[in-house]
């Protein structure tokens, strides 16, 4: 897949779990679930509770949290950063990208203090993993960056209150900080997960002010995945472009649709020549080679001028593009805003290179 989430589909699981809802009393603390961070004293856990009960609107109608939730799992594949960013530490998470323990990428190990990380569910294409999720006792489950299907969600509702992907956005196209605010709401923290955002929404302000030649440029993220992938609108890497400022094309989503990204024909290719294209790349040099081998493309401005950036998609900073989270994002500025200011100033001589680390 192009660094894209999996359509899930699962069918056949009702009658299963109607099984499991009799099983999952016998787990107890058999099971190897890390207990959730400890909940906040003080004033931290009385403003918390104040904030109980809510009441969250998504594509599958509303869900209502009656309390401070102490046993969260992640289904949306980067909803555990959010979460993390608010002191809690789910007892489950999905992975998506990277391998990492916990499935928590580097910029947010420090979030698990000394609670042990979580367990990691799969995702392999046939929807959440309903009997593990049910083992880890939830008390929230949340499904913000997902492609939640209703029948997936109503089997979910059946262990614990699920806050599924808002209709307002394609699957998997709730941005970054509206996921942040829901996370925020349903943890009972909507004053700190303001401030997370306006923290790193300062971060990018920072970024167009430094480079004012981002203003009006256009841009253009996309991925060699089964010829040419580009992303839309809705996805989270294309926001990454647009929120420091950047345009993406015009028509990009007349050719997308309202997905978050899709393949073009080579017809289509005009739509890769803009002021930088930002391609997310399975390896770094044989990619390179492959795309300038086509000759569609490599004829095109955007090569000749310089005015391309590669991110590696395996490693730590392939990674965090993909995820852009509130707390990946500041991890991706710092080595993607000096690619892009190469890029754009049009000279083949300014050498567009990769990070250090």
């Amino acid at each position: 897949m192009p660094r894209a989430p999996r359509a899930t589909r699962f069918a056949g699981l009702l009658a299963s779990v109607l099984m499991l809802l009799g099983a999952v009393a016998a787990c107890g603390s058999a099971d190897s679930a890390p207990d959730a961070a400890e909940p906040g004293s003080g004033s931290t856990k009385a403003a918390a509770s104040t904030a109980f009960p809510v009441t969250i609107a998504h594509k599958y109608g509303s869900t209502t949290i009656e309390a401070e939730p102490e046993r969260v799992v992640t289904v949306g594949l980067t909803d555990q950063d959010a979460v993390l960013a608010l002191g809690t530490v789910p007892v489950g998470t999905t992975e998506w990208i990277g391998g990492y323990k916990g499935a928590v990428g580097p910029w947010a190990q420090d979030k698990l203090g000394s609670v042990a990380a979580p367990t990691v569910l799969k995702d392999t294409g046939t929807g959440p993993q309903v009997e593990k999720i049910a083992a880890l006792r939830p008390d929230l489950i949340l499904a913000l960056y997902s492609g939640l299907t209703k029948a997936q969600y109503d089997t979910l509702s059946k262990f614990a209150p699920v806050v599924a992907q808002p209709k307002e956005f394609s699957d998997y196209g709730i941005p970054w900080q509206r996921l942040t605010e829901t996370v925020g709401k349903a943890l009972g923290k909507p004053e700190e997960a303001a401030k997370l955002i306006e923290g790193v929404e300062a971060r990018f302000a920072e970024a167009e002010k430094a480079h004012p030649e981002f203003a009006g440029a256009t841009a253009v993220m996309a991925t060699p995945y089964e010829g040419t992938f580009v992303y839309g609108s809705q996805d989270a890497r294309s926001r990454l472009l647009a929120d420091l400022g950047l345009k993406l094309p015009a028509d990009l989503d007349t050719v997308i649709g309202d997905r978050f990204g899709a393949n073009i024909s080579k017809e289509r290719t005009d739509l890769l020549d803009q002021d930088v294209a930002v391609w997310i790349v399975p390896d770094t040099t044989e990619a390179v080679a492959k795309l300038h081998r086509d000759k569609l493309y490599a004829d095109l401005k955007v090569v000749k001028e310089g005015r391309e950036v590669f991110v590696q998609e395996t490693g730590d900073f392939g990674n965090a593009v993909s995820l852009s989270t509130v707390l990946s994002i500041p991890y991706v500025l710092d080595r993607l805003v000096p690619q892009l200011a190469a890029a754009v100033d049009g000279d083949p001589a300014t050498k567009v290179t990769p990070p250090a680390s």
